[in-house]
């Protein structure tokens, strides 16, 4: 698509979290996006403001963290209505910044952590300000963290029902679900274009009301780096070597493959190897814990289980150099994990559930395997199956595309759109 205007943009990046901070998906992509847009020749000037979390509570500062980098300490305070916890920041330095900066685009990237209010705050001080929002998960959707799961039973929702959604909250009522939707709604109303990273994200939100020509799929863009070769094998070895990367906590569904290599008869066992590169078990509830405690320390003891620990983004390629295959074993939806793009850039086929934006990432067959959700047997006979595909299924990865061609395809579409 052309461009309709010559001038060039001015686009601050917001999103709920800064990397220098919290390493979570969103954000990582929200601030690799800033700084394509920073290198960019169709861009003026672009700048990053991050929610930051000082442990001191929300004081409502905004602060230069580095040139054209900025933190705001702000909360939400009311998680089923997002409402942000200090409100006089929002008409004051944000306001305040707003003018400052005099974007032409605001590219959120989130509205946890800072409440839906400073999506008005744009409006009110330029209405001809455009903003793009990139939905990361279905928060508006679910008051459940956006998990679309049932609280206790971990049963997936396809849709939003306020009947339904009483069940899992049972202290709100059907009307009281109704009010937040259309709070949600009415400040959606002031975005004028949503990006989905995945088809799957973007059904969901239709479903729930953005009509289908407000909302478009555009990937979180990936470092422009060449694949890694295969792991070199030792003599009698098979592609055995499988990795688990990201957040320890129930709904990624790492305790299901300790499950499926806790059950398989000890002979079948040896045969597989799974490093676990995991954060922030010690985050989890305590009963969460000890059911990954329990079994993965048999498993470790066996040799079977590697537990390699938590990493930083610039380990990555060094950790996925060590592993033939990749494994994301979540038990919800997701919309687009990060670690599938991230194992393409490093040329390794993946197993992934089969369900949400991982069945719409992963190609069954062409570049990794489709799993069962949830379902021990599947992912013991997967495991054991994979090793002799590696080959095909390897050679069937197509590299992701950069930040910078992801930018590109933002000002090509998203932006010049909303300006016509």
């Amino acid at each position: 698509m052309s461009h309709s205007s010559n001038r060039q943009e001015r686009i601050l990046v917001m999103a709920h979290a800064h990397p220098d901070f919290s390493l979570g998906g969103g954000e990582i992509a929200a601030y690799n996006l800033f700084k394509a847009y920073r290198d960019s020749e169709q861009i003026e000037e672009a700048w990053y403001l991050g929610r930051a979390d000082r442990g001191r509570g929300p004081s409502g500062h905004i602060n230069l963290r580095r040139p054209n980098e900025y933190l705001w300490e702000q909360a939400v305070h009311d998680w089923h209505l997002m409402k942000a916890a200090h409100q006089d920041s929002l008409t004051t330095w944000f306001a305040d910044l707003i003018r400052a900066l005099k974007p032409t685009v605001v590219h959120t990237h989130h509205y946890a952590h800072l409440g839906l209010e400073y999506l008005r705050v744009i409006k009110q001080v330029d209405p001809s300000i455009r903003i793009v929002m990139t939905l990361h998960e279905y928060m508006a959707i679910c008051s459940n963290n956006g998990q679309m799961i049932k609280t206790g039973s971990f049963k997936l929702c396809s849709r939003e029902s306020y009947d339904d959604c009483r069940q899992c909250f049972p202290q709100k009522t059907a009307e009281d679900f109704w009010l937040r939707k259309h709070y949600f709604q009415s400040h959606f109303e002031l975005v004028d274009q949503f990006v989905s990273p995945s088809e799957f994200l973007r059904q969901r939100y239709i479903a729930w009301g953005l009509k289908p020509e407000q909302i478009v799929v555009i990937e979180n863009g990936q470092s422009d780096e060449p694949a890694l070769e295969p792991r070199p094998l030792a003599e009698g070895e098979t592609r055995n070597r499988f990795g688990f990367f990201g957040q320890i906590n129930p709904f990624k569904g790492l305790h299901v493959v300790l499950e499926a290599l806790s059950q398989m008869p000890k002979a079948e066992r040896k045969k597989i190897v799974l490093e676990v590169h995991g954060a922030n078990l010690e985050q989890q509830a305590p009963e969460f814990q000890e059911k990954v405690k329990a079994l993965a320390e048999p498993l470790i003891k066996q040799g079977v289980v590697v537990w390699a620990g938590a990493y930083q983004p610039h380990e990555l390629r060094t950790r996925m150099a060590g592993v033939d295959w990749v494994v994301v074993p979540s038990i919800w939806w997701e919309n687009s994990p990060m670690v599938i793009q991230e194992a393409f850039v490093c040329g390794r086929p993946l197993l992934v559930s089969d369900i949400g934006g991982m069945r719409e990432k992963v190609r069954d067959g062409i570049d990794g395997l489709h799993v069962s959700a949830g379902n021990v047997l599947a992912w013991q006979r997967t495991l054991l199956e994979a090793p002799r595909s590696f080959g095909e299924l390897s050679a069937g990865i197509q590299k992701p595309k950069s930040h910078q061609k992801i930018a590109s395809a933002h000002l090509s579409s998203n932006f010049v759109e909303a300006q016509q």
